[in-house]
């Protein structure tokens, strides 16, 4: 068995068996779009108009729940060092981590979310749109994710350090996930902006392998 194989389903074994993460994340996520309808009154005029912004501020808040444990607990108990001594490159465990993520946590969230824009009041046409939009999404959360977390390496307050590095990176596919739903409500086409927000998924992609292995040699230096 090849060793991308063998870390991708340690990494789902960790993120699974460490305190049911995506469970936790879903929760989090639904608990919070429960709540705003109860504080805006239930009003499905009301909700309407912002249920996209909504139901993407959830998303990303709630992709930031098992992120603090990405690298933090390898870096505790060794692994991290052997994992840089391996046949892999850093680079790839990266990449490889941040996949896992993506599919522990974000594929999750994205079956959630039709489910979630629903009770915030969007329309039912736009399940379809909305489930493929957090799933994109989601992959560039994971990977500037993995990236906030590996800056974060080594860090006291290490939970409060990422987000403070990553939110202001969820922002572009908060806004064009968010758009492309609202251009869809308003009988405009989506895909602009679902081109802008993958083309964000893609350069995520490339940059945060090696952003995040050269952090996580200066957090072992």
């Amino acid at each position: 068995m090849s060793a991308v194989v063998i870390l991708f389903r340690r990494e789902l074994a960790l993120a699974w068996g460490g305190g049911g993460g995506p469970l936790l994340a879903c929760g989090f996520f639904v608990c919070l779009t429960t709540i705003v309808p109860l504080a805006a009154g239930g009003d499905l005029a009301t909700l309407r108009p912002v249920a996209a912004g909504v139901a993407w501020l959830a998303l990303a808040l709630a992709s930031l729940l098992s992120l603090e444990r990405l690298f933090e607990r390898d870096l505790e108990d060794g692994a991290l060092d052997l994992l840089a001594l391996g046949p892999l490159s850093l680079e790839a465990v990266v990449a490889i981590k941040a996949a896992a993520q993506w599919l522990a946590t974000g594929l999750p969230l994205a079956l959630a979310a039709p489910i979630a824009a629903l009770a915030l009041g969007q329309s039912i046409d736009l399940a379809p749109l909305t489930m493929l939009a957090a799933l994109i999404g989601g992959l560039g959360f994971a990977f500037t994710g993995a990236l906030g977390a590996a800056l974060a390496l080594g860090a006291k307050r290490g939970g409060l350090l990422i987000a403070i590095v990553v939110l202001p990176l969820f922002i572009p596919p908060v806004v064009f996930g968010a758009g492309a739903l609202t251009r869809a409500a308003e009988g405009l086409s989506p895909w602009p902006a679902m081109a802008l927000l993958t083309a964000y998924v893609l350069f995520a992609a490339v940059i945060a392998p090696p952003a995040g292995a050269a952090a996580i040699r200066g957090a072992q230096g």
